[in-house]
């Protein structure tokens, strides 16, 4: 009996050298995405207007202020993706290629968060460029907001399914065009609550 455990073993010790290293669902996880949300605080992000912004139970929930929460490191060319959960007649929004401003945002492009609130524009337009009014998801209910842009290119997903690609024309000026900046997200009213979770950053090739 003792020979054939250690036979046994040698048996398994030898399959499992030879078999290839199990992929762990954080190594998955990780295949050049960068975490911008700890889950825990704040770190990497700085609030404007003087309002807290709270992490609870894992989560970014917007204050009733207004206020944009912006990121301290800048991008370019990248995939960002976030978890996002909005309450009826909310509104917010994910700005990319913007800046810190002590005030409502002048730089960066804003990709509309918004299922039941009054403003027509719906989650996953592009805020003064591309518009959508028909709602991509349900309120109360957690959807994947998916941005990637590359070089001119701007594309929106929302649960894996294209929304529509858009290329910025030559010889847009202003503040509001495809450059390089950080990311922010936006607390509009009072009455509107959103929460975000799994914000992940994926930086691209120039």
């Amino acid at each position: 009996m003792r020979s054939f455990r250690t036979s046994l073993m040698c048996c398994l010790s030898l399959m499992l050298a030879a078999a290839p290293a199990l992929v762990t669902a954080d190594d998955k996880a990780t295949d050049g995405w960068i975490s911008l949300f700890n889950g825990k605080d704040l770190t990497g992000w700085k609030a404007s207007e003087k309002v807290e912004w709270k992490v609870v139970d894992g989560l970014i929930v917007t204050p009733p202020q207004r206020s944009h929460l912006f990121t301290d490191a800048e991008y370019k060319n990248f995939e960002f993706k976030a978890d996002v959960m909005t309450t009826p007649g909310s509104n917010s929004g994910i700005y990319f290629h913007t800046k810190y401003e002590d005030t409502f945002p002048n730089n960066g492009i804003e990709c509309q968060v918004n299922l039941t609130h009054t403003d027509p524009v719906k989650s996953g337009s592009l805020y003064f460029i591309v518009k959508r009014f028909e709602a991509p998801a349900k309120d109360n209910e957690w959807y994947t907001q998916h941005i990637i842009v590359k070089g001119k290119a701007v594309t929106v997903k929302i649960n894996d399914k294209v929304l529509y690609e858009y290329v910025e024309p030559d010889g847009v000026t202003g503040t509001r065009r495809i450059g390089k900046g950080s990311f922010a997200l936006q607390a509009h009213d009072p009455k509107s609550v959103v929460k975000y979770r799994n914000i992940m950053v994926k930086p691209l090739a120039d």
